[in-house]
Formats: structure tokens, sequence, C-alpha cells
């Protein structure tokens, strides 16, 4: 089965799980791997590795020879490119299908088009979707005022990553982008989850994920925005303004700008010491309207 960091399937989905059986899995979100049922189907070959994890980010859409071409070869492309792809379309073909060559059962996930190839969303499913849906569900529980769920389900949808999204293939343009863009949407998503818990006054709780984070993302201001919520929350007020005077650095030192005017507010609320920084429990936003990423 495919391996996740913490399931987020219950016991009520016995039967979906059944359903699942001859399903394709792929595993995107981390070490890279596929599998149908127990069977691991995962492609040896980098290139088979490549083609599968940009047709598994495409599920359901056409994805181009050209575009195929592009990633598994750059501006160094062989002199029969759709001979050499198909070459490599077969051995994955074969890899990822749930019988031999002739067998009159065998289900092929890997649909070919005039212009390319399809991987069938209904024989195949990633932890991709899984996470998106419920960081979709997340944020229409935050939406609907249920921030307690809200929490919990983003919380869910990141615990769906077991590391790097696509840690362990070689990337070419098109998937160097993808990867990217997912981590993007992590970063949105775990952003989300801390305002959240901010509304729910898990202020205490967050500080020493947030300390790791702004280390990590020196120049995020969203997330040094939330540290400096939470520290002052916490009455470490000292702890906040030397929290604003680190990005304030290195943005000076990186870019050569100052922080953002919503930091900067935020700045000036601390050295006020303005009430509204606190918490409400008859709100679900973050207390002060200068706190709150945008996205």
């Amino acid at each position: 089965m495919l391996k996740q960091c913490h399931s987020s399937e219950t016991s009520n989905e016995g039967v979906a799980m059944q359903t699942d059986r001859g399903r394709l899995r792929v595993r995107i979100l981390g070490p890279f791997a596929s599998y149908r049922g127990q069977q691991d189907v995962t492609p040896r070959g980098p290139k088979q590795r490549q083609i599968l994890a940009v047709l598994a980010l495409n599920a359901g859409r056409v994805v181009t020879t050209s575009l195929l071409a592009e990633e598994l070869w750059r501006d160094h492309q062989p002199r029969h490119v759709a001979s050499a792809l198909q070459t490599h379309m077969l051995h994955l073909r074969n890899r990822l299908a749930n019988g031999e060559p002739g067998d009159p059962e065998r289900t092929e996930v890997i649909r070919t088009t005039f212009s390319g190839y399809l991987l069938d969303p209904m024989s195949a499913k990633t932890d991709v979707g899984e996470f998106d849906g419920l960081a979709r569900a997340g944020r229409a529980a935050a939406e609907a005022g249920d921030r307690r769920s809200a929490s919990d389900l983003l919380a869910a949808a990141l615990a769906v990553w077991c590391g790097p999204a696509l840690a362990d293939v070689r990337l070419g343009p098109v998937l160097e982008l993808e990867a990217a863009s997912l981590e993007g949407t992590r970063l949105g998503v775990l952003e989300r989850r801390i305002e959240t818990d901010l509304t729910l006054s898990r202020h205490t709780d967050i500080i020493g994920e947030l300390t790791l984070l702004t280390a990590r993302y020196p120049m995020n201001e969203n997330f040094c925005a939330l540290l400096m919520t939470a520290l002052y929350r916490c009455g470490h007020v000292d702890l906040a303004l030397a929290a604003f005077r680190r990005i304030r650095a290195a943005l000076a030192s990186e870019l050569g700008v100052d922080p953002g005017s919503r930091l900067q507010r935020l700045h000036q609320a601390v050295l006020s010491g303005d009430a509204a920084l606190q918490p409400t429990a008859a709100s679900d936003a973050p207390a002060s309207g200068s706190v709150a990423p945008h996205h």
C-alpha cells in the first residue's frame, strides 16, 4: 500500500479501499513511488519516472509529446524524438499495467491520443489529489466559521506530504515548475493553518514551529508576522521586536528593501501595546487586520 506520513483514511473508508485495490496510486509529495494494490510498480528508469510524474500531475489531461520531450531532453533532443519517447512509454506501460501483454483482462492506465498521452484519472490516483481535497475542505470550513475543523483539515492536508515534492526524480524544466508550484501551495496551506491556530488562541503551541519557519524562510513576511503576533500574545514583546529586526536586516541585505507596510504597521502596534493584537473569542479573523497574511 502506498505509504503516507499520516494516513487520513478512516475505518469508514474500507469499501473505498477495496474499490481502489486495482487502481494505480502515485506518490509525488515525497519519495516518488507508484503502487497497484500491494505491488510496487515504481519505474526504475529516470526518464520513465519523469514521464509518469508529468502524467500523474496532469491526470485526465492530455500531455503533448512536445512537452514530454522538453522535460526529458531540454535543448539536447535525440534525432528521433518520437521513437525514443515511444520506447520509454512502452516500458512504462508494461511496468504499470495489471497484466501481461496479450492478456485479455489487462488494462492500461496510459492512453495514447493524437497529440500525446493521458493518464486515466479513473484508473489512477495521486497524493496530490488527496492533499488538494483536504486543503479545499479546510478552506471551506474556515469560510464557514468552523475554525477547529479547518485547523484539523489543513493539518491533515499537510500530513500527506512525506518530504519535498518529487524528491528523488530528475527534474527537467516542466517538473521544476511543477515542484515549485506544489511547494508554494504547501506553504500557503501551512500559513492558513497557523493563522487558524492563532484564532483558536494556540499562540503558545505554534511559537516553536514559527521559529523554525522564520529561520528557514528569513524573508517571508507572513511567517514573521505570525511569529511576532504569537510572541506578543505570550508576553514576549522583546522577542517579537527582535523578529522584526531580523527580517528587516535580511531584506535590506538580500534585496535592498524595507519590510512591507503591513509588517511595519504590526511593528508599530507591538511597540505601542495595541490591544487589538490580543485574541478575541468573537471573531474568526486574527485580532489585527495588519497581522493576517492575504492569499
